[in-house]
């Protein structure tokens, strides 16, 4: 049975289709980045309104908190009633479909839920929700 003398080549990686696929990429950034820079030093006085509204997205809902001690959170910054009708109400100015959802601890205060969903009431805030949790049935 014969031997094999000879040695087989070592395997080689070919980088050169990386490096061209680098190459188009580096040059679609930069046409990329051109096209942003002539709109920057366009010198144009741009028309001027009164009540401007922002033309974005609407907000996330704002969440707001009854603990069962009786504190409030509104985004998990405690407020007062007053406090929480005033932020509300400015929200509420910025955007005018805002929504709140009510969550309140099962051991709440009945009295706390209560004067949370007249504090936004007072703010005018229409989309208000209370988040529960459905029980599971008993088997």
């Amino acid at each position: 049975m014969p031997l094999k003398t000879t040695r087989d080549e070592m395997p080689s990686v070919n980088l050169t289709p990386m490096i061209d696929i680098v190459f188009l990429l580096i040059i679609f950034f930069m046409v990329g980045t051109k096209f942003t820079a002539p709109e920057q030093h366009l010198k144009l006085d741009l028309p001027k309104v009164n009540n401007a509204r922002p033309m974005t997205a609407a907000p996330e809902k704002r969440v707001v908190n009854v603990f069962p001690d009786g504190k409030i959170t509104l985004d998990r910054v405690e407020v007062s009633p007053e406090q929480l009708t005033q932020r509300l109400r400015d929200a509420r100015a910025e955007y005018s479909d805002l929504g709140v959802i009510v969550r309140g601890d099962a051991r709440a205060n009945m009295q706390q839920a209560v004067t949370v969903m007249e504090a936004c009431n007072r703010a005018g805030i229409s989309k208000m929700r209370i988040s529960v949790q459905t029980a599971r049935q008993l088997r």
